[in-house]
């Protein structure tokens, strides 16, 4: 199968992935230090050269070499003469870089809405009865006809209901202590760099799926070498991607190659402390996935990381060496084995642990969907640079990235915040003007007659400080205190 990606060779042969079954996942594994960063890179590699589109979290930051080619070296010369490879050539590859914080990359951004409340909640660690305010603020957007954009539509709303409860009736009373709850936890999120996700433009999944003039499949690289130091933001945004691709794409059934391959490194963060409700969710959107023509590949240092009912919807394995020194890693290796189609020549269990850097035991799916024998694999160097890209090479890609014209610079239209903050003002306004005319009547003289009240004069210069956004902060808060009830 010469057509297929090259991940190494052995004295049998060399050994390749499907494109046709690539769509049906994969696992990358093993302990740190023992080759899945090079694995990953060589996947992405082979995929782009096949024409398929590849997005992957850069969560150290010594994948961003791909942008440069490779350097020669005596032992890259050896592996090449070791596994056979005839046209081994280092080159450069298509890569665009992307980052939540728009630092190292085009800025990434979504909106709340399309968020939408389940994740949120997961977000912020909400607990069932704030997941339920949660869903209420969504619903009431959308009967208002209002858009959640970002954090401070969120917030405003909430904070909107809480002051509104018995006038909005009986349908929208939330309790305050949730809503102060949930207004504390998305204070911490802004501090985790939340702010610059939630926003517009929104990235469109186009964007993720392109190929150049030559056909090779770009490789979508963010930087999550921030990013991994909040890991439910890190988790939570990739569990969204996911749901995105899973709703918008078409069904494709079985493609001749995936449209789009997604790694999901540290996995394991995806699956920490989640709810039963999330994991049925990641595993549905596992399952289904693709049928849509993408394929998704975790890595992690040991299959006991992925849940079974996801593991066992991962046809492709690629399981560097465990090291077994506790009765709890020496589990680890005997999961890890038994997730393999059994060779009679191998013994899975003692070759796990023994595995040098840069081997790996691999099974990949054939003919018909079946699982090869598990084989052991000396895996072949990457073309493009190991290690990182320096911020000169960062940036002269970016500088020829069209996805920079479109989403470099936020916008703020108008919004749930915007009319929310309207409203509340108007509405002062009258009642300030109500309280005028009281007290005309009982002095018996006409409003217009008298000077400007202090009340009035302090909301009139309150609505002008609205227009910063110092002064929208300044304004919500007054406001929560002044119409809480």
């Amino acid at each position: 199968m010469e057509n297929g990606i090259l991940i190494g060779g052995n004295a049998s042969g060399k050994v390749y992935l499907d494109p046709r079954y690539a769509n049906r996942h994969g696992l990358v594994a093993g302990a740190t230090g023992t080759g899945k960063t090079v694995t990953l890179q060589c996947l992405a590699e082979g995929f782009s050269d096949i024409g398929v589109p590849v997005f992957l979290a850069d969560v150290k930051g010594d994948i961003s070499g791909m942008c440069q080619p490779g350097k020669p070296h005596p032992k890259v010369d050896e592996r090449v003469q070791s596994i056979g490879i005839d046209n081994y050539q280092q080159r450069a590859f298509p890569v665009a870089f992307w980052d939540l914080f728009g630092k190292k990359g085009t800025p990434v951004r979504a909106t709340v809405s399309e968020m939408g409340p389940q994740l949120l909640s997961r977000l912020l660690d909400l607990n069932e009865t704030q997941e339920g305010v949660m869903t209420l603020v969504f619903e009431f957007a959308d009967r208002e006809g209002m858009l959640l954009l970002n954090l401070a539509d969120l917030r405003s709303t909430l904070q909107y209901l809480a002051d509104n409860r018995q006038a909005l009736g009986s349908n929208y009373a939330v309790p305050v202590a949730s809503v102060n709850a949930i207004l504390r936890r998305l204070l911490v999120l802004e501090r985790e760099g939340a702010g610059n996700f939630f926003n517009e433009p929104a990235l469109q999944l186009s964007d993720f799926m392109q190929t150049t003039r030559d056909g090779r499949g770009v490789i979508n690289l963010l930087a999550a070498d921030t990013l991994i130091n909040s890991p439910r933001v890190y988790s939570t945004f990739l569990l969204w991607l996911l749901s995105e691709l899973f709703e918008n794409l078409p069904e494709l059934g079985d493609p001749e190659k995936p449209v789009l391959v997604f790694f999901f490194d540290e996995a394991h963060l995806l699956f920490r402390d989640a709810p039963k409700a999330l994991l049925e969710k990641v595993e549905q959107v596992v399952r289904l996935i693709r049928s849509k023509g993408v394929g998704v590949y975790f890595v992690t240092q040991s299959p006991a990381d992925i849940p079974d009912t996801v593991l066992a919807q991962l046809g492709n394995r690629v399981q560097h060496a465990l090291r077994a020194y506790t009765p709890a890693e020496r589990k680890a290796v005997r999961v890890a084995a038994q997730s393999f189609r059994e060779n009679p020549a191998l013994d899975t269990v003692t070759a796990i642990s023994e595995l040098g850097v840069g081997e790996a035991l691999v099974s990949t799916l054939r003919d018909r969907g079946i699982p090869s024998q598990v084989e052991r694999v000396l895996v072949r160097p990457p073309c493009s640079r190991m290690g990182k890209a320096s911020m000169a090479e960062r940036q002269a890609v970016l500088d020829h990235d069209p996805n920079q014209q479109r989403y470099r610079d936020a916008v703020d239209p108008r919004s749930a915040h915007e009319i929310l903050t309207e409203r509340t003002a108007a509405a002062l306004q009258q009642t300030e003007e109500a309280e005028l005319k009281k007290r005309a009547k009982k002095a018996g003289s006409s409003p217009s007659s008298r000077r400007q009240s202090t009340g009035e004069a302090f909301f009139k210069s309150l609505a002008r400080a609205a227009g910063s956004s110092l002064g929208r902060q300044l304004f919500r808060g007054l406001l929560g205190s002044l119409l809480k009830k």
